[in-house]
């Protein structure tokens, strides 16, 4: 498993090297946005924000255009507007400094599980198509990018259309128990989806229960 570290403090880095490789990751170590917009294919990236040459939250906006390789930040701004813009612009995870390194080896193995299930396909509306096999959605035979996680989310929604989910069955399904960070996450991913297809759908809040998700009238 091939992880691309996005680092330019030489001690943390280091020590993330040695953590993942005695977990059996293979690291591939730069120290700027340059060389990691430049490096070859991974299976998932681990991105400070504070680099040299560039914020790395243009680094993360980058990747995600590119692709849907799995981008988790690690960064010492542990603000919440700092967690909600890194995961507006399609992180999957954010993990502050200072942090121990099985907490950081499970978020990659969670990140990594939801991004590998296989599924079928299933149609939520006439107009919406979720390919579960190629982890692609479709509105009206076009594709919509979706960061790993919206689609996660949407793709569990839509298990049940109709039926209120729980915050709290939501974050175990998509975020499952190794989650540590507040729940605020959902609800920037469900303003994600609504952004991105609310032409199409329409995910409903119930107030201090959860959300559901309906066809677009």
């Amino acid at each position: 498993m091939r992880v691309l570290l996005v680092e330019d403090d030489r001690p943390v880095a280091e020590s993330l090297r040695r953590g993942l490789g005695r977990y059996g990751f293979e690291v591939e170590w730069v120290t700027d946005g340059r060389s990691a917009l430049a490096a070859g294919p991974c299976d998932l990236v681990l991105l400070d924000l504070g680099l040299p040459d560039t914020d790395g939250l243009d680094v993360c906006r980058e990747l995600r255009a590119r692709g849907d390789v799995p981008i988790i930040v690690i960064s010492a701004r542990a603000e919440e507007i700092d967690r909600v813009v890194g995961l507006e612009l399609g992180a999957d995870d954010y993990v502050s400094k200072p942090f121990g390194m099985r907490e950081v080896v499970a978020r990659i193995r969670a990140v990594l599980r939801r991004s590998a299930q296989p599924a079928g396909e299933a149609v939520v509306s006439g107009r919406l198509t979720i390919d579960q096999r190629a982890r692609r959605v479709l509105v009206d035979g076009a594709e919509v990018v979706l960061a790993p996680r919206e689609y996660e989310l949407l793709a569990y929604l839509s298990t049940e259309p109709g039926r209120l989910f729980t915050r709290e069955e939501i974050m175990e399904a998509v975020w499952d128990s190794n989650w540590f960070g507040p729940t605020k996450t959902l609800d920037v991913h469900v303003g994600a989806l609504r952004r991105k297809l609310g032409a199409v759908i329409t995910v409903e809040t119930v107030r201090g229960v959860g959300f559901r998700l309906l066809a677009a009238e």
